[in-house]
C-alpha cells in the first residue's frame, strides 16, 4: 500500500471518535519554518504515528481561543491527494461545521495542497 493510502486508512479509523489534540501551534502563532500565521489551533494526536513518521496531525476548530489541548470529536479528514500527511478535523461537543466552513478555517495551510474533505 502506498503512503497516501495508508494515511487515509489510518485517518478513517478516527472518524466519529472522541480524541484529545495536543496543540503545539495555537491560533496566531507562526509556522517555525515557513512563517505563515496559524488561524486555527493545530496539533497532533499523541502516540498515534502517521505514515510520514510523525504523530497524526489535527486541526482543532470551533474555538477562537489559543489552546494547549482540545477534546472533541473527529468530524472530517483533510485528505491530501498529493501528500501522505492527512489531517483530522476535530471540533468540541456541540459544534457542527459545513465543508465550506472547514475549508475556510484550514485554508491558511491547505492552500498549498491538493485536497478533499472526507466525512
Amino acid at each position: 500500500m502506498n503512503p497516501i493510502s495508508e494515511s487515509l486508512k489510518l485517518s478513517k479509523e478516527y472518524l466519529g471518535k472522541k480524541v484529545t489534540v495536543v496543540i503545539d501551534r495555537p491560533i496566531n502563532s507562526k509556522h517555525p519554518k515557513h512563517g505563515f500565521l496559524y488561524t486555527a489551533n493545530y496539533g497532533y494526536i499523541e502516540n498515534v504515528m502517521a505514515p510520514d513518521g510523525e504523530e497524526l496531525d489535527a486541526y482543532f476548530l470551533g474555538t477562537n481561543e489559543p489552546l494547549n489541548k482540545g477534546e472533541g470529536t473527529v468530524t472530517a479528514i483533510i485528505h491530501r491527494l498529493n501528500d501522505d500527511d492527512d489531517k483530522l478535523v476535530v471540533v468540541p461537543e456541540g459544534v457542527n461545521l459545513s465543508d465550506a466552513e472547514i475549508e475556510h478555517n484550514v485554508m491558511f495551510q491547505e492552500q498549498w495542497f491538493e485536497h478533499e474533505i472526507i466525512r
